[in-house]
């Protein structure tokens, strides 16, 4: 089994990765609104890029679904009408944070 520290490795190195293929700069936007809100739906999301960068729904909804599945940094939550809000894990705040460049 690995350890917290090892996780935390391989998380970076995923995100890096994936960071590494973003020609435009919404991947990073999208983690500089995870770091800066609580909780923050798809829809919030597209509404906040689309003041920078020309989005679909469908397109922000993907890059949602990997940073939560394939990296493994987002929590997600279903509200009483059905929409899912998703969180950055607290564990892994630090990791982004370092990352991105949030302040």
């Amino acid at each position: 089994m690995r350890s917290p520290s090892e996780i935390k490795r391989v998380i970076e190195g995923r995100l890096r990765s994936y960071l590494s293929r973003d020609r435009t700069g919404i991947r990073r936007e999208v983690l500089r609104l995870l770091v800066k809100t609580k909780s923050i739906t798809i829809a919030e999301i597209v509404a906040e890029l689309q003041k920078q960068f020309v989005v679909t729904f469908h397109a922000i909804a993907s890059m949602v679904g990997i940073i939560a599945s394939r990296i493994g940094i987002l929590h997600a939550t279903r509200n009483a009408d059905g929409v899912n809000s998703y969180e950055l894990k607290e564990k892994y705040y630090d990791v982004v944070i370092r990352i991105v460049g949030v302040c």
